[in-house]
């Protein structure tokens, strides 16, 4: 039965037949048992494998390249979670690994790349995975040597979990039998396949801001900006990986890739184009959403500044109001202050009509004020 190029059926076991059991390894390729996952040092697995069947799991790098020099036909795929330099320099004498790579898969913090070294292709590629807790997205750096009987992958960071690649590839061996270069696109379809998650949570982390932005809320100028560093980093992660999956697929012909596994890699590259243009989306969406909340809190801080300046001039009007009733009243107080002074040489003091001109003069003054701070909307 063919293989079905559409994405994931191998990992229902659609490259197992439906009607027989897969047919069961040779006497002289004895089957051997997936060990559970343990770290020794940095070393993760080693596995040897022949015709797609594991053969050997050798407990360290120096056994693993002794075995395989007994299985000429054979493959040997390494797994290392950070590993020391002493480590990567024994594996670069014994696959004679170029020492630009070893050098990049040592020191990581590199861009998505595809470099070919002889006979060896160096891989290094950015997973990602979302962390639902903290709605962050966490990068991960992959490097990954392929030859022509061994892969060796490099893994800083928690993902992608290449034990769950290694466990489906044993899964079908028909696929694991056509060597590193299968693992090599059953590696890259785990990395891409665990982007879709962070672009769902992305996507959700964007719906819930643009709630937030027309709610009002002062802390989500922060969450965007940080969400927009992160997919940065995560078109940092897809942009290249488009370009480097259109490499591997112009090297088709002269590498006489199987057919099944060209399918897979078209696949593949379309998932991470579309992808590569979910997240220039988002990008684009969070300059958008920037942008929309810079107005809002802009027309908010002008709506406060507008309810601060009315505010304002209404305190101005009571002031002008307090201030002209007290010159009002200033006035008879400051006549009759004057007029009681008891002072023997006053005029006024025994005048008959003083006290009757004290009272004009006091309504007179008071008259007048009213009108000229009337006439000025003081009242």
């Amino acid at each position: 039965m063919p293989l079905s190029p559409k994405k994931h059926q191998w990992r229902r076991r659609s490259l197992l037949p439906t009607s027989p059991p897969p047919k069961a390894p040779a006497p002289d390729e004895p089957a051997v048992p997936s060990p559970v996952h343990k770290d020794q040092g940095s070393v993760v697995q080693a596995a040897l494998y022949r015709g797609g069947y594991r053969v050997a799991t050798p407990d360290s790098l120096a056994e693993t390249f002794r075995q395989l020099r007994e299985f000429p036909d054979g493959m040997a795929w390494i797994g290392l979670h950070r590993p020391t330099e002493t480590e990567l320099h024994s594996l670069a004498d014994e696959f004679d690994l170029h020492e630009l790579a070893v050098e990049d898969a040592l020191e990581a913090h590199q861009r998505p790349k595809l470099e070919r070294y002889g006979d060896t292709l160096f891989v290094v590629l950015r997973a990602a995975r979302y962390l639902d807790a903290q709605e962050e997205v966490e990068f991960g750096e992959l490097h990954v040597f392929v030859g022509k009987d061994f892969l060796i992958t490099v893994r800083h960071g928690a993902a992608p979990d290449l034990t769950a690649v290694r466990r489906r590839m044993e899964e079908t061996p028909e696929l694991l039998a056509l060597g590193p270069e299968a693992v090599l696109y059953a590696i890259l379809d785990a990395v891409v396949d665990g982007y879709a998650p962070v672009v769902a949570g992305v996507q959700n982390d964007i719906d819930e801001i643009e709630t937030e932005v027309f709610r009002g809320d002062p802390a989500v100028s922060r969450r965007i900006y940080e969400l927009s560093r992160e997919m940065v980093e995560f078109q940092r992660a897809t942009r290249p990986l488009v370009g480097m999956l259109h490499a591997l697929m112009a090297g088709f012909a002269k590498y006489g890739t199987d057919e099944e596994l060209q399918r897979y890699l078209r696949d593949v590259a379309d998932h991470v184009t579309h992808t590569s243009e979910r997240v220039d989306g988002f990008r684009q969406a969070l300059t958008d959403i920037l942008t929309v909340n810079a107005t809002l809190v802009t027309q908010q801080q002008n709506a406060e500044m507008r309810a601060l300046a009315e505010a304002g001039f209404e305190q101005n009007e009571e002031i002008k109001k307090i201030s002209a009733w007290a010159a009002i009243l200033f006035a008879p107080t400051l006549v009759g202050t004057i007029y009681g002074m008891n002072f023997e040489d006053m005029p006024e003091l025994k005048w008959a009509g003083g006290y009757p001109f004290a009272i004009l003069l006091m309504a007179v003054v008071c008259v007048s004020l009213y009108v000229i701070f009337k006439k000025r909307d003081w009242l």
